[in-house]
């Protein structure tokens, strides 16, 4: 996908450039990370390949709305890809469609069809593997920026919280991360328990 290609340089170098560096978590290299899983995932649920081709743009566009500010940056994303789009020959149906499954990655993630749940999976795919503690102190990093306060105890009372409430939604993630992320909750529960 010839398109795909022009899209993904032209947002890395924007990424790279236009991005703070105290993104420590939310940066071209996440963007990277969860494009390569939405595709792994894509393919464990066998969509057809039209349907990949929107995955993967919704996938590589997901976080761009950080390049216009922190907040409501889904939002924001989905105005970059509905003002960039159209000039690539994707359609209002497909950039609605790329737009609903980049939303679905908003925490409380609710995902509305299977190429929703895949990007939901796939922005937090690292939470069930052996990346868990690298993107999880990337993330501390990045909001110790804006809050420098944060101790160590009250992220490990976030991080329980949110592993708590969080669930994959595609069959693959239930299988094949759902475990490992349990085996991270306790974990931090009993390091949680050790800090006391």
């Amino acid at each position: 996908m010839e398109r795909f290609n022009i899209l993904f340089e032209n947002l890395m170098c924007r990424f790279k450039k236009e991005l703070p560096e105290y993104l420590t978590y939310h940066n071209a290299s996440h963007t990277r990370y969860v494009l390569d899983k939405a595709v792994l995932i894509s393919q464990e649920e066998k969509i057809d390949a039209d349907q990949l081709d929107l995955v993967k743009v919704a996938a590589l566009y997901h976080d761009s709305g950080f390049l216009k500010g922190l907040v409501e940056h889904e939002h924001a994303s989905c105005e970059i890809v509905k003002a960039e789009l159209p000039a690539y020959d994707f359609s209002s149906i497909q950039t609605d469609q790329i737009c609903q499954m980049i939303i679905a990655t908003k925490i409380p993630q609710k995902p509305q069809d299977l190429l929703g749940k895949i990007v939901a999976d796939a922005d937090l795919e690292y939470l069930g593997t052996d990346l868990f503690d690298i993107g999880s102190q990337r993330l501390f990093d990045e909001l110790r920026h804006f809050n420098s306060g944060l101790t160590r105890t009250e992220w490990l009372k976030i991080q329980i919280r949110f592993l708590e409430s969080h669930q994959y939604h595609t069959v693959y993630c239930q299988n094949f991360r759902q475990p490992k992320k349990l085996e991270h909750l306790a974990k931090l529960k009993d390091e949680l328990l050790e800090n006391r």
